[in-house]
This record gives structure tokens, C-alpha cells and sequence, in this order.
């Protein structure tokens, strides 16, 4: 009896942990809409025209546990823009959980639902395969699929997307109350006449001092706004990028530049429209750049700045450098001025790609994806696309509307390809053979067995709340634990509590580093 009521409560304990995740991806989440105004679909098609953000009230259940008293409204631009053009009924949707409950939160504790609808993507899976990638590297938002229905009727398979808000900041930053930037130009709005032209863009370019210049393209969606700090962060991209570490996450800022890159993710900072991320600042009190909207990755947004889409060759060969001298977009090509970010970048490129790419590790993934949620794409009579180019897109191109969405492999294959014999590429890097450490008295050792490296360093850092700080390693045999001129490298530094490290080895043309995924990963001295 004592074991069958403790398997009974396993069972219950892990089905509840179940129902508690409701970005589960390999589970459809089902959500059902009951609007109290039996006109919703006019009102929040003339509320979303008139540019406001205001919701109207609606009952939801979620999973089969209701929630009362919801505000919802339409959300997003050409996925909102274009399916009402064509008389379509499947509208991305945003929901808030505590417009009339105060502190009612989704299980799990989020208090928003971003759908997406599926626009330009006959493939179904390119933002939830996309943000499963880019966790692997930066603090990004988790993703899955949600069956919506509305008054009972099924409105077909939205792509659900956490929403970066307080919430997510705490999480990842251990702060709800940090400052937060969307970096993404509110269109209807119009800047002061005074502001200089280029302001309706994010792309952190210094428009002068006046901060409502900046308030129509950087948003604030936290209760304190800090646009001068982000006005001075624009500054030193500008005059003084040598010192720009102290203000921003550099590391995290050149993952999804190298991200936006490899994954031809041109629907942000890296396109033409220079948009889709938001900003927040970390224990340290840097920004941090966090990447958000991936619907249109892997090509499914062709626009790199030129004047006229890429052909599918042009994307399977898009330069790694790509606006390297824009000064239009500091954030590429300022950073990539400094010769060690270069490297990094470049080494980040081939982490994403090895890890990714060259093993075949998203084709796997991506046929996964798609078989989870099958059954739902042939249920849905409001999406975009046949069900033959759901099955098409992963390995080939599918037509939407006027234009053809390349397919996922027929771009990363080539990509792949492309990226892995072009000249940056072939130098070779060091290697980092063995890094560890040992602990004495008030000191800790760090060493690391290196090849075909110029310098070596450890990056280290005490606790979370600082950035890590680079030092020289020696290779002169003045520490028992390594002997010099044999490619052993050692530091002794202070010991301290949560002390978190790296190593960076250097040559002429690029780095190394160990782990590969650093700063986003790293060694600790427990």
C-alpha cells in the first residue's frame, strides 16, 4: 500500500510538473479564447489600426484550467498586416493574464502569451528550432506549439514564444525591476521633427543627446528607463569602442551578431530593418543585447540593406562580414574593429556551425519538430500553406504568395559549405588540449596545455556580478603544477567563493577558447 500511494504521488507530481510547463515542446499546448464582445475580431482589428496596445477582455483556458478576465489583442507587423490583407482569420494574438486579476499569472508564473501564426514559414518550425539553437549560446526566450481555438472554433497551430519581460529578466538575470529596451521602432508614432534622419532605427547609432529621439525606436517596458546610460552606450560605439566592455556584454552581443550570420537571420539587427531584439543590463550594469522574432530566420526575410532581396545563391554565400564597414550599424562594425572581437566572432561562427551544421545535428532536430506537430498542420484549415509544402520546406523551397521561402537544408547545406572552405576559415586555431585547476591555502592555479597559440589567457571573474577580467598566462616554468617551453601555460590568481573562469588562446589570425561556448559557459572553482 506504502509504495502504491508513493508511485501515485510520483505519477501526480510529475503530471503536474507537466501541466506547470507550458512552453513543453514535445507536448501541444491547447488554449481556448471566450471574449466577452461578440464583435472581438472588429475591435481589435480597428484597435490594432489606431496603433494602440489596448486589449479587451476574454476568458481563457489553458491546458483545461481557466483563467477569468484575460486581455487580449493582435499583435505583430507584416504577420499581422499581411493576413489581414487577405481576409485571413489565423492573427497572431498577445495575452495578458492580470488585465482585470491582479498578480494572475499562467502556470509557471508568466503572465503573457505571444502566438505567432506561422507567416512566411511553410516549414512550421523555423522559429521554435531556431531559439533552441540560440539557447545553446545566449539568454534567449523558450518556444513550442499551441493548438487556438476561439469560441469553440479552431483558429489552427500558433508557434507560442515566451515573452521577455519581467519575468524572464529574473530568470536569467536574477533582477525583475532591471531596466528593459525593446529595440524596435513603434511605426505609427513619429519622432520630434528635431531628431536627425536614421532614428527609426535600432541599430545603436549616436543621434545626438535629446532622448526623445531615441524613445520612439528603443522602448521602455520597465518601470525605470535609462536612456541616458543608453545614449552613452551609443557614444562609446562610436568614439571609444576600445572601452565598450565596460558598458555592454560584448560576448553576448557578438553570439547573435555571429547567430544572425550563420542562420541568415536578416529580420534584425544584421538586416535591413535593424530591429527584433531587446536590451536589459546585467549585475554588472552592462546592457546586454537579447534577440527576439526568429519566424523569418533561415531566410525566410532576404533583405541585408542593398536595395534589391537576395537570390538564394547570394544567401548561401552571404559574407561572415556582412556591414563590416557600416558605419550605419556600429554594433558590426565597430566591434569587429577591434581585432581580438574578430577573432571571437569568427570563433563563434565555427562553434555554431560545428555544433550545429556540419554534424547534422538541425536536420535531425528539424524532422523531429515536425513530426510533433504533423497531425496539427493537417488539422489546420487557416494556415498559410499546404500541407505538401509543410513537408517540402525543411529540404526544399516552398512558394508564399509571389515569393519562394527557401528551404531550411537547401540553405544550410550550401551555407554550411560556403562558410567552411571560405579563407577566414581555414587558419588554424589554436588548441587547448587540457585546462584545470588546483586550489592551496588562499590561491588557486589555473593551467592549460596549448598549441599553436601566441598568447594565452584566463578571463576570471569572482561571482556574477562583475565581468570576467583578462590576465596573461605564463609559459616559463615557474609554478610546479607546469614546465615552460613544453605549450603549458599557468596562472596563480586569489581564491574566492564562486570564482568562474575561461581560457583564450591566441594566435595572429584567430582565438580559442575553452569551453568553446564562452562566455555563456565557463569553468568554476568550487
Amino acid at each position: 500500500m506504502k509504495h502504491t500511494l508513493l508511485l501515485l504521488f510520483f505519477l501526480g507530481f510529475i503530471s503536474l510538473s507537466s501541466a506547470q510547463n507550458i512552453y513543453d515542446v514535445n507536448r501541444i499546448q491547447e488554449l481556448k479564447i471566450y471574449f466577452k464582445d461578440k464583435n472581438w475580431d472588429r475591435t481589435l482589428d480597428s484597435l490594432k489600426q489606431l496603433g494602440t496596445k489596448q486589449r479587451i477582455e476574454a476568458d481563457v483556458k489553458l491546458n483545461g484550467r481557466t483563467f477569468k478576465g484575460c486581455g487580449v489583442r493582435f499583435k505583430g507587423n507584416s504577420s499581422y498586416n499581411a493576413t489581414r490583407n487577405l481576409f485571413g482569420k489565423k492573427l497572431p494574438l498577445n495575452i495578458k493574464s492580470d488585465y482585470t486579476v491582479e498578480k494572475q499569472t499562467f502556470p509557471g508564473g508568466f503572465d503573457r502569451l505571444k502566438l505567432a501564426n506561422g507567416f512566411r514559414d511553410p516549414s512550421f518550425i523555423r522559429e521554435v528550432l531556431s531559439y533552441e539553437i540560440a539557447a545553446k549560446y545566449m539568454h534567449v526566450p523558450r518556444a513550442n506549439f499551441m493548438h487556438v481555438y476561439i469560441d469553440d472554433e479552431y483558429y489552427g497551430l500558433y508557434t507560442s514564444v515566451e515573452s521577455i519581460g519581467e519575468k524572464f529578466i529574473k530568470d536569467h538575470f536574477g533582477d525583475d525591476k532591471a531596466v528593459l529596451i525593446k529595440c524596435d521602432p513603434e511605426y505609427s508614432q513619429k519622432p520630434p521633427s528635431k531628431c536627425p534622419k536614421g532614428t527609426m532605427k535600432a541599430t545603436l547609432h549616436n543621434i545626438g543627446t535629446d532622448s526623445t529621439c531615441y524613445e520612439v525606436t528603443y522602448e521602455s517596458k520597465s518601470e525605470k528607463s535609462d536612456y541616458k546610460s543608453l545614449i552613452q552606450l551609443t557614444n562609446t560605439l562610436k568614439g571609444n569602442v576600445a572601452k565598450v566592455n565596460k558598458e555592454l556584454d560584448v560576448d553576448q552581443a557578438l553570439w547573435m551578431l555571429a547567430y544572425n550570420n550563420v542562420l541568415v537571420n536578416l529580420d534584425s539587427y544584421s538586416g535591413r530593418l535593424a530591429h527584433n531584439y531587446y536590451m536589459t543590463k546585467d549585475n554588472s550594469n552592462r546592457w546586454v543585447t537579447l534577440i527576439w522574432d526568429l519566424n523569418m530566420s533561415f531566410g525566410g526575410f532576404r533583405y541585408d540593406g542593398s536595395t534589391t532581396p537576395l537570390t538564394n545563391e547570394q544567401m548561401i554565400e552571404m559574407s561572415p562580414f556582412l556591414h563590416y564597414k557600416n558605419q550605419d550599424k556600429p554594433l558590426i562594425s565597430q566591434l569587429l574593429s577591434i581585432p581580438r572581437y574578430r577573432k571571437i566572432y569568427i570563433a563563434h561562427i565555427q562553434t555554431i556551425l560545428e555544433e550545429n551544421f556540419y554534424n547534422g545535428w538541425y536536420k535531425q532536430r528539424a524532422q523531429r519538430l515536425q513530426s510533433i506537430i504533423d497531425y496539427a498542420v493537417k488539422k489546420d484549415e487557416n494556415k498559410f500553406y499546404s500541407y505538401t509544402s509543410f513537408k517540402e520546406n525543411i529540404k526544399s523551397s516552398s512558394k508564399a504568395g509571389k515569393s519562394q521561402i527557401i528551404g531550411i537544408e537547401e540553405l544550410m547545406e550550401g551555407r554550411a559549405n560556403y562558410l567552411k572552405n571560405h579563407p577566414l576559415f581555414l587558419k588554424e586555431p589554436p588548441k587547448i588540449n587540457s585546462t584545470r585547476h588546483s586550489k592551496k591555502t588562499d590561491k588557486v592555479i589555473i593551467t592549460t596545455k596549448v598549441e599553436n597559440a601566441t598568447k594565452v589567457y584566463v578571463a576570471y571573474r569572482y561571482d556574477k556580478k562583475g565581468y570576467f577580467k583578462k590576465k596573461p598566462m605564463e609559459d616559463d616554468g615557474q609554478h610546479n603544477d607546469f614546465q615552460g617551453n613544453d605549450g603549458f601555460y599557468g596562472v596563480e590568481l586569489e581564491l574566492k567563493p564562486g570564482m568562474q573562469y575561461y581560457i583564450l588562446a591566441e594566435n595572429e589570425k584567430t582565438v580559442k577558447l575553452d569551453p568553446v561556448k564562452a562566455e555563456f559557459e565557463f569553468h568554476e572553482v568550487r
